[in-house]
C-alpha cells in the first residue's frame, strides 16, 4: 500500500513523497529526473513495498507537490538529499535518475562519510551527451502555454518518445500535469526551473566536478542505461566503466532516457536484483 507523505528540511523546503513498504525495512530513496514527478516511480515504489524495503519516491524541489524555490541550483538539489539521508533510521540506499543521479553523486561527495549504502545511477553519468541534454530541455521547454487537453500532451509525449508505445488511455498524465484556472494543463514544475537548468546546464553537468565526486564513491554503484538513450551512449558507458571500475553496469534494451518509464518490468527487476544481492553480502559478512 501506497500512501503520501511530507518532509519538512531545515532549509525551508518541503518535499512530497510517495510511500510503501515496512516503516522498519532498509530505506530506499527514489529522486526523478528534471522535469519529472514521483510517479516516474510509481510501480517500482510498489514492487520495492512489497519485497519488504522502505521505499520512498520523492518530487524534488519545484516538482510535484513540493515547494517551489527562488533558485535552482544544483547544490540545492544536492542538500535537500543530504538532509533527507539524515533523516532515515539507517543509512539509505539512493535510486537517481538523471537529476537525481547528480544530486546522488554530489551528496555522497560533500561529507567525509558516504550518506547511503549503495548509488544507483539511472541513464546518468559524470559525463554526458550534450545533444541528448539539449533535446530534454528542447522538450520541456517546448509548450510554455500548455495544452488545451491531455490528448494533446500525450501527442507532445508520443512525438518525443517515439519509440514507446502510445497508450490509448492519456489519463495517466494527469500525474505529471497540473490544471491551471485557466483550463488548460501545465507540467507540473516550476518554469523557473528549467530557466535555471538552461542558464546552468553546462556547469552542473560538467564532467569534471561530476568524476571528481564519482570517483570518491567506495560503496557499490550501479549504472541502469537505456540502449536507445541519446544522454549516455556507449563510448560514455565505457568511460564510465574504466574510471568507476567497481560499478556494475546493466543495458535495459529498447529503453531511452526514461529507463523506468520504457521497460519498467525489467528495470524494476534490475533494481530489486541489485538491492537482494547487497543483502545476501551483508547477511554473509555479518
Amino acid at each position: 500500500m501506497q500512501e503520501t507523505q511530507f518532509f519538512d528540511l531545515e532549509n525551508g523546503m518541503r518535499l512530497a513523497a510517495t510511500v510503501s513498504g515496512p516503516e522498519e525495512g532498509q530505506p530506499v530513496l527514489l529522486f526523478h529526473g528534471g522535469g519529472q514527478t514521483r510517479h516516474a516511480w510509481q510501480r517500482v515504489v510498489e514492487t520495492l513495498g512489497n519485497k519488504g524495503y522502505r521505499a520512498m519516491a520523492f518530487d524534488q524541489r519545484g516538482h510535484g507537490d513540493s515547494g517551489w524555490s527562488e533558485s535552482y541550483e544544483i547544490e540545492l538539489f544536492r542538500d535537500d538529499m543530504l538532509e533527507i539521508c539524515q533523516q532515515m533510521p539507517m543509512k539509505p540506499y539512493i535510486v537517481g535518475a538523471s537529476l537525481g543521479g547528480v544530486a546522488g553523486m554530489l551528496a555522497n561527495a560533500a561529507q567525509p562519510e558516504e550518506v547511503s549504502q549503495a548509488l544507483v545511477l539511472v541513464d546518468v553519468a559524470p559525463r554526458s551527451n550534450p545533444a541528448g541534454l539539449a533535446r530534454i530541455l528542447d522538450f520541456m521547454s517546448a509548450n510554455p502555454n500548455g495544452f488545451s487537453s491531455l490528448e494533446e500532451a500525450a501527442e507532445a509525449v508520443a512525438a518525443y518518445q517515439p519509440h514507446r508505445k502510445q497508450r490509448s488511455d492519456p489519463s495517466g498524465l494527469q500525474k505529471n500535469l497540473r490544471q491551471a484556472e485557466d483550463g488548460r494543463w501545465y507540467w507540473h514544475w516550476d518554469p523557473k526551473a528549467l530557466q535555471d537548468f538552461q542558464n546552468d546546464a553546462g556547469r552542473r553537468m560538467a564532467a569534471d566536478i561530476l568524476y571528481a565526486a564519482a570517483e570518491k564513491l567506495t560503496q557499490p554503484v550501479l549504472l541502469v542505461r537505456g540502449t536507445l538513450s541519446d544522454v549516455i551512449d556507449t563510448d560514455i558507458k565505457e568511460e564510465f566503466q574504466t574510471r568507476i571500475p567497481h560499478a556494475q553496469v546493466v543495458d535495459v534494451s529498447g529503453a531511452g532516457h526514461m529507463v523506468a518509464g520504457d521497460r519498467n518490468d525489467i528495470f524494476s527487476q534490475t533494481i530489486l536484483d541489485f538491492l537482494l544481492s547487497l543483502d545476501c553480502e551483508q547477511a554473509a559478512s555479518a
